[in-house]
């Protein structure tokens, strides 16, 4: 069976689960599941109960589909993501976002918990991705194209929809919320980044460095979604302070932000712009 095909038959799959129309897909990374809490007429359907999905196996990541109403938009939030380092290929990692596409999608929010590369952004800051260094050598577009979603060879210029981040902007300007942003480094993982590798990815003009996101948006740039991406930082890069990293950590980061990142969510998706 084709990558299509499998997508098709998944996407039929929640269909035929949901009663509404989404237009607005959400992935929600390490520790900032809550704001699947917040969906009105909530249908969930786990992973594993949808043909050809994964289950999530990373703590933080719950593995369900979450769909129904968001600040009056119909969405499908995907409460926790696939990783590379899971052991996954690049299809198997990418594969809900091309379902979202499949259901009708046009728009996407991925999130996620990085490391700051960059001195002045600190733990429990929110980060606006502006752009991406990607150091995995792998694509998720390698391999035969799929015509239906893009082309063989797709801009990348403008993978964070400019027009997304002045409306995020503007949402956390009014909210009072200090919102950085930078550019966003997609390492392999799972172990995290050496001192040097966090001195060199600050050379190469990095904010901040974690273990997905990239593979998704470039896909869904494929498509030709729109694409919003934000970052909690949740711990300072290796070497930057003289202390371990922990998962723990990190998750324990993103519940102490989950006000204030559910908050700047809603407004944005509130305000998110017509089709």
């Amino acid at each position: 069976m084709t990558l299509m095909e499998q997508a098709m038959q998944a996407s039929a799959h929640i269909r035929e689960r949901i009663s509404c129309s989404p237009r607005l897909g959400i992935i929600l990374g390490s520790g900032l599941g809550a704001l699947a809490q917040r969906v009105v007429d909530p249908v969930a359907i786990a992973y594993d109960e949808i043909p050809h999905f994964h289950s999530s196996t990373v703590e933080g990541h719950a593995g369900r589909l979450v769909a129904g109403s968001l600040q009056g938009i119909d969405v499908v939030v995907l409460q926790g993501r696939l990783h590379y380092y899971e052991g996954l290929s690049m299809d198997q990692v990418t594969f809900p976002v091309r379902c979202l596409k499949m259901l009708g999608l046009d728009s996407l929010i991925v999130t996620n918990a990085a490391g700051s590369l960059n001195p002045d952004f600190q733990p429990g800051e929110l980060m606006l991705i502006r752009d991406h260094i990607k150091m995995v050598t792998d694509s998720p577009l390698r391999g035969p194209n799929i015509d239906a979603f893009g082309p063989r060879f797709n801009d990348m210029s403008d993978p964070y929809t400019s027009e997304i981040r002045a409306l995020a902007k503007s949402c956390g300007d009014e909210l009072g919320i200090d919102l950085k942003e930078g550019v966003y480094c997609y390492m392999p993982g799972p172990s995290y980044e050496t001192a040097s590798e966090v001195r060199m990815l600050g050379l190469l003009g990095g904010d901040a460095v974690g273990m997905s996101t990239v593979p998704e948006v470039i896909v869904a740039s494929h498509a030709s979604m729109k694409v919003l991406g934000l970052s909690c930082i949740t711990n300072m890069g290796t070497g930057l302070l003289d202390q371990p990293l922990h998962h723990e950590e990190i998750i324990k980061v993103g519940e102490q932000v989950r006000l204030r990142f559910i908050t700047l969510l809603e407004s944005i998706i509130r305000n998110w712009p017509a089709d």
